[in-house]
C-alpha cells in the first residue's frame, strides 16, 4: 500500500485495503507467488469469502459464507458466442447451510437498510423472468419463435438467431480500407504505435521486438517451468473430484521432465520430487517423458494449495501448486498482465517422509 506502479502511461498508487469480500474465484489457484499473497492477506482486517468448499482462499478467510453450486440453484445459461439459451433448473436442494449468493446479498442489504433497493421486490425466479423478457421481445419483433418465460423454463432451451460470418471488421477493411477504417489512429493496421512509444516504457517499446527474459535460468534455478492449464478440471474447480484426483500419483500433481534432466538428478518415473526456487517449493510426482524439451519441466495449475506448515512464511506446498514458484510481476508497465505461466526452478528427488494431503479437509475449529 502506498507504493506506485505504471499502467498504460500513468503512474498509479496501490490503495491500503482493509476489507476484502470475495465471491466467486479462488486466488490461491490463479495468483502468483502464493507466499507473498499470504502475507498480503494478513494485512487486511477482514476477509469474507463465498464458497462451496474449503478452498485455500476459504481457509484463509475470517468469515466464510457457504453458497450454492450450479446444481443447487436456478439460473440461465448463455453467452454472446453461443446460439443456445438454456434454463438451468435446480436439480438438488442445497446442502447444509448453503444459500444462493443473491439471498446472501439480499440479507446483507437488509442489514444496511437497503433490501428493497437491492432486490426491487423480486426473488430469484422473478429476476430470471425479468432478465429473459428483453430477449423474448426482441425475438417477437423479428417474427421469430418467442416462447413465454414459463414455456422457456419448462423446455430444453431456445436457439437464438446468428449473424452471418462475413469476416467482420477486418474483411470490411480489406475490401474498402478508406470506407471501413480500423479503430487505430491511422485507421490502418499499425506495426508501430506512437502512443505506446510515447510512454517511454523500457519493457514495452512502440513496436514488436524481442526482449531478453527478466528471469533467465541460473545455476540455482536451471530449468524453465511451464505452468499450463490442467486437462482434468477447469482451473481448480472440483479438484477434489474423482476425475481430477484419479489423474494424480500418490495424491500429488504430476510434473513432466525430459529423461536427460531426470537422469542427471537421479529421478525415476513415479518418484516424488521437490520443485523449488527463491520464492517457494512444492512437491509433485515425476513423469519422465521424452516428449518434453530438455531444460523444461511442465506442471499444470489447479492443485489446491496445501502448505505443510501453515505458519511458515515460505511453506512448501505438498500438493503440487506451481504458483508457490511463479513471479508476482506484470508482463510490462503498459498492461501489467499475468506472467504466471513461465518461471525457473530446480528439481530434486524428495527423500523424506511424504506429508499427507490436507487440502480438502476443513480447517481446525471450523463449524460444519
Amino acid at each position: 500500500p502506498g507504493t506506485t506502479y505504471r499502467y498504460q502511461g500513468e503512474t498509479r498508487t496501490y490503495p491500503d485495503i482493509r476489507l476484502v469480500y470475495w465471491a466467486g474465484g479462488n486466488p490461491f489457484h490463479h495468483h502468483q507467488d502464493l507466499n507473498r499473497l499470504r502475507r498480503a492477506f494478513r494485512r487486511v482486517d477482514t476477509l469474507v469469502v463465498h464458497e462451496i468448499g474449503w478452498t485455500a482462499t476459504a481457509r484463509h478467510a475470517d468469515i466464510v459464507l457457504p453458497c450454492t453450486m450450479t446444481l443447487e440453484r436456478e439460473d440461465i445459461g448463455g453467452n454472446s458466442n453461443d446460439p443456445l439459451l438454456v434454463p438451468m433448473r435446480r436439480l438438488v436442494p442445497p446442502i447444509g447451510e448453503a444459500r444462493d449468493d443473491y439471498a446472501i446479498f439480499a440479507d446483507l442489504a437488509e442489514r444496511l437498510g437497503a433490501r428493497d433497493a437491492f432486490t426491487e421486490g423480486r426473488d430469484v425466479r422473478q429476476w430470471l423472468e425479468h432478465l429473459y423478457e428483453p430477449t423474448r421481445v426482441a425475438l417477437a419483433e423479428k417474427g421469430l419463435p418467442a416462447p413465454s418465460f414459463a414455456e422457456f423454463w419448462a423446455g430444453e432451451g431456445i436457439d437464438l438467431p446468428q449473424q452471418a460470418d462475413d469476416g467482420g471488421r477486418l474483411a470490411a477493411f480489406r475490401a474498402d480500407p478508406e470506407g471501413a477504417p480500423l479503430s487505430t489512429p491511422s485507421g490502418r493496421i499499425e506495426i508501430h504505435s506512437a502512443t505506446i512509444a510515447g510512454f517511454g516504457e523500457a519493457d514495452c517499446p512502440g513496436h514488436p521486438t524481442w526482449l531478453a527474459p527478466s528471469e533467465p535460468p541460473t545455476p540455482e534455478a536451471p530449468l524453465i517451468l511451464i505452468a499450463n492449464q490442467p486437462a482434468t478440471r477447469l482451473h481448480s474447480q472440483f479438484d477434489f473430484g474423482g476425475h481430477s484426483t484419479g489423474a494424480k500419483h500418490r495424491g500429488r500433481e504430476i510434473v513432466r521432465l525430459h529423461p536427460d534432466d531426470a537422469r542427471a538428478r537421479g529421478i525415476a518415473d513415479g518418484d516424488i520430487v521437490r520443485l523449488f526456487n527463491g520464492r517457494g517449493a512444492c512437491l509433485a510426482a515425476a513423469r519422465v517423458d521424452d516428449g518434453i524439451r530438455r531444460g523444461v519441466v511442465q506442471l499444470p495449475t489447479g492443485a489446491w494449495y496445501d502448505p505443510v506448515d501453515p505458519m511458515d512464511d515460505f511453506a512448501m506446498c505438498v500438493h503440487g501448486n506451481p504458483n508457490v514458484l511463479t513471479r508476482d510481476v506484470g508482463t510490462s508497465a503498459l498492461t501489467q498482465g499475468c506472467t504466471g505461466q513461465i518461471t525457473t526452478v530446480e528439481v530434486e528427488r524428495f527423500a523424506g517422509n511424504l506429508p499427507p494431503i490436507r487440502a480438502y479437509d476443513p480447517p481446525s475449529g471450523a463449524e460444519a
